[in-house]
């Protein structure tokens, strides 16, 4: 396949390295220094699965440069998806399908907007990794999947074809019957694992292991749930403590992307967050007091150091 990853960053870096070294046709859009570095040294992983390098990339820095491709991988922070999706409208009027890798569940619909339904597959992924340089991917912990599939509940010759490209390059990967409901249990788990670890700037560990914040870790993903079933999506009962035990089963050193990106003095996707399930809340009548503490707590942090 011909594959576009636009960002390059730790989610688009990892799982487009592991595409490019298995012999996919990958082009990465990038910026500013990380492009720099991957034109001058390539692209690095470093992983717990396998150290890869790869010497030459093809790279662009604009959506604009890409040639025709099959698939677009979208990687971006959630503050920059209007803005993309605007410049993928020609690619995906071409028949690129496009699969969203953020964080979220607002992620498609805006997308919608801009590019042909038909054209946006539902994705979500599992992996904890950041740039720890310029042209370097760190990867920590061996997880690494890639959840796929079409809305409406179908499969197709492109999921197909994808998945078959991600397997080949070592990718844990599946095709969801119900890729909805796929995007709603990552988010149970991610609001509350981002929230928490940004709230008290610590990684899982010390929040699973002290009975208060564990306690508000819970509380945190239940009201997740409470917000996708009023919205119909079929989280089943009990699907917050089932996600409490999972995160019991993660290294106490995980972290989030938002708690590094805290750390880091960087923007965070919040708004898109807790802040999305306190919004949604709102709109079903749907309390969430957790959420909303976390979104006060963060909130002068939002737009990171000025």
């Amino acid at each position: 396949m011909r594959i576009a990853v636009l960002g390059a960053g730790g989610v688009g870096g990892y799982f487009g390295g592991r595409l490019a070294a298995s012999g996919s046709d990958v082009t990465f859009v990038a910026r500013g220094a990380h492009l720099a570095a991957m034109r001058d040294d390539g692209l690095r992983i470093v992983s717990p699965l396998g150290d890869l390098h790869l010497p030459q990339v093809k790279l662009a820095e604009t959506v604009a440069e890409l040639g025709p491709v099959d698939l677009v991988l979208v990687g971006v922070k959630l503050w920059d998806t209007e803005q993309v999706a605007a410049s993928l409208a020609p690619i995906a009027e071409h028949g690129a399908a496009i699969i969203s890798l953020q964080n979220g569940v607002q992620k498609d619909d805006i997308l919608r907007r801009y590019v042909p339904a038909g054209s946006v597959m539902g994705g979500v992924c599992y992996i904890a990794a950041t740039i720890a340089g310029p042209g370097i991917i760190n990867h920590a912990g061996p997880m690494q999947r890639l959840v796929i599939g079409e809305y409406g509940n179908e499969t197709s010759a492109r999921a197909e074809t994808f998945l078959a490209a991600c397997l080949e390059a070592g990718i844990t990967a599946e095709l969801s019957p119900s890729i909805e409901r796929s995007i709603w249990e990552k988010f149970v788990f991610l609001v509350g694992l981002s929230g928490t670890t940004a709230r008290y700037n610590v990684p899982i560990g010390p929040i699973r292991n002290d009975p208060q914040k564990r306690e508000i870790l819970l509380r945190t993903m239940q009201e997740v749930v409470a917000v996708g079933q009023a919205k119909g999506v079929p989280l089943p009962a009990g699907f917050a403590e089932d996600r409490l035990g999972f995160c019991d089963t993660i290294p106490e050193t995980m972290t989030s992307s938002m708690q590094v990106d805290l750390e880091r003095g960087n923007r965070l996707e919040l708004p898109w967050l807790s802040g999305a399930v306190v919004s949604l809340g709102k709109e079903l009548n749907v309390a969430t007091p957790v959420n909303a503490d976390i979104c006060d707590a963060l909130e002068p942090h939002v737009l990171g150091r000025r």
